[in-house]
């Protein structure tokens, strides 16, 4: 049963090999306070135990970094290599003891190695002395990221404040403008009217309300008619009235121009009625011919036309430049703000950090998105995941010897191999009950990611065991997968995997992303962490 619960998983036999460890060092002699580099080697087998010491002395010699184990898969064993960085700041002849190694609760030692430390002659004529420098307190950046939030949020504040103070005042100066007639008042405010584009953005009500007041209030200064007090009827029949008392050549179709306009703005404000474009376009000309036939028709006060036509265009003119010049400071201050916040945020919290929140990366948005909390294969796993595991057939790469054992299987997977991150969740239960060496599973996981194109694999495993008291292995390590597209180029994975063995059933959890992924290492650990298996006998 066990052999060929091992055939599924690809797995290889085990050969035990002599605990053995071998000592060396990079050099025998250095410099008060340079480094020994110490490397112990040892062989063992997959299965294997090893604990390495951690003591902060060799002697009197002080380890002042232990560096990590450095593990060489060869066929069925593995090669372990660890380092240690010693020294010593008092001249003399030394012993690096030996050192004990823990292999499968058994004590092995390694080979003690003399060194000399000399000291370093220092010529006083040649090398000036000086003071000891102050120490330098390091910056400490704003801890909380909503800080940032409301620093940005103020620009952005400030920002609108600016722009709205420049334009009132810009509109504020536009109304303080002394106009010479009353007609030249009108015609100009229509131009300005014009420019605001307000029944094209759909302000019709407020278009037909300037546009009404403007003529009101031309009608009202150049024959003083009370026109903004009255009613549309009360204003056509005062015009005629004045008409008739002045001798104004004022035509029927005039006042029944103005009168239709006027009508059609009560609509609009009080009956919420939208004309069309072209009606909205022949009021407005309606409006500037009432005007203009207004003015033509009350005694001419002799005027240099040069000198109105030179005022009117130099005011033309004016408003332009005002406009160009409220637009380019409002661009102006707009992009300076948005530069200071991306300067201010690139100096505080990086250059990547940055680049990940305009550009977007994918595994920052699986960290901040919605997370889901759920339950797959049997025996349950109960895992949280950024996005929902889809249910994958992989019966077609297990050998027909494994499939005719087992009873039920099941995978769950997000992404692949080659992607920034990827996760594989299996369950299997069995025919029979047995128990399986993990550790050969394990094996047997590695084989088939070389199936898949990995290469230069390097796990660690350990021991594992869930709140809930099931106990299993973990494995993590490094590989490099190649670009199916490109051969020659190839990326570095971490791996992390956990297994299972409960009676009848094995359960498997596979973890891969790129080394440089900082958001899928906060994933990974948020899925382990929330890891929960259900036990068969439930």
């Amino acid at each position: 049963m066990k052999t060929k619960l091992y055939i599924l998983f690809f797995l290889l036999s085990t050969s035990l090999f002599a605990q053995k460890v071998t000592t060396s060092i990079d050099t025998t002699k250095n410099k008060i306070g340079a480094e020994f580099k110490l490397t112990l080697k040892t062989t063992v087998d997959t299965a294997s135990k090893v604990t390495f010491s951690n003591a902060k002395n060799f002697g009197n010699l002080e380890v002042i970094r232990s560096y990590p184990i450095d593990t060489i898969k060869k066929d069925n064993v593995y090669e372990l290599i660890k380092k240690y960085g010693l020294t010593q700041f008092d001249s003399g002849k030394y012993v690096v003891p030996r050192i004990p190694v823990l292999i499968n609760n058994k004590t092995v030692f390694s080979d003690s190695i003399a060194v000399e430390v000399n000291n370093v002659a220092v010529d006083t004529l040649k090398q000036k002395m000086h003071d000891i420098k102050d120490i330098i307190p390091a910056e400490s950046g704003i801890g909380n990221w909503w800080k940032y939030l409301l620093g940005f949020l103020l620009i952005i504040g400030l920002g609108f404040l600016v722009y709205y103070f420049i334009k009132k005042r810009q509109a504020k100066k536009l109304e303080e403008i002394v106009y010479k007639t009353p007609i030249e008042k009108a015609t100009s405010l229509i131009k300005i009217l014009e420019t605001k584009q307000l029944w094209q953005k759909g302000e019709i009500k407020t278009y037909y309300s300037e546009l009404t007041d403007i003529t009101r209030n031309y009608i009202e200064e150049e024959i003083q008619v009370p026109a903004m007090e009255s009613t549309t009827s009360e204003l056509i029949n005062a015009l005629r009235k004045v008409a008739n008392q002045k001798k104004l050549k004022l035509s029927k179709e005039t006042l029944a121009n103005l009168e239709r306009v006027l009508k059609q703005a009560d609509l609009v404000k009080f009956a919420k009625s939208k004309p069309l474009d072209f009606e909205i376009e022949e009021d407005k000309n309606r409006i500037q011919n009432s005007i203009i036939t207004i003015h033509k028709s009350i005694p001419e006060v002799k005027i240099e036309e040069g000198e109105s036509a030179l005022d009117e265009l130099q005011k033309e003119k004016l408003l332009k430049v005002k406009k160009s010049k409220r637009v380019f400071w409002s661009v102006f201050i707009v992009i300076g703000i948005l530069f200071i916040t991306i300067i201010t945020l690139v100096l505080t919290k990086g250059v990547d950090f940055v680049k990940d929140s305009l550009l977007g990366h994918p595994t920052k948005e699986l960290v901040e998105g919605e997370w889901v909390y759920s339950e797959y294969g049997n025996p349950a796993i109960k895992i949280e995941t950024p996005k929902v595991l889809k249910r994958t057939d992989v019966s077609a790469s297990l050998p027909k010897e494994g499939l005719a054992l087992t009873k039920e299987m099941q995978t769950f997977t997000y992404g692949s191999m080659l992607d920034n991150f990827f996760l594989s969740l299996s369950t299997f239960k069995y025919k029979q009950e047995g128990e399986i060496d993990l550790n050969k599973v394990l094996d047997g996981s590695i084989q088939m990611m070389e199936a898949r194109g990995a290469i230069n694999i390097l796990v660690k495993p350990e021991e594992f065991s869930t709140p809930q008291g099931v106990n299993g292995i973990r494995g993590t390590g490094s590989l490099s997968m190649s670009n199916p597209l490109d051969k020659t180029k190839s990326e570095k994975m971490h791996y992390e995997t956990l297994i299972f063995n409960q009676n009848g059933g094995l359960q498997q959890i596979i973890i891969m992303y790129e080394n440089e992924e900082q958001y899928a290492e906060i994933i990974a650990k948020r899925v382990l962490n929330s890891v929960e298996l259900t036990k068969i006998n439930e």
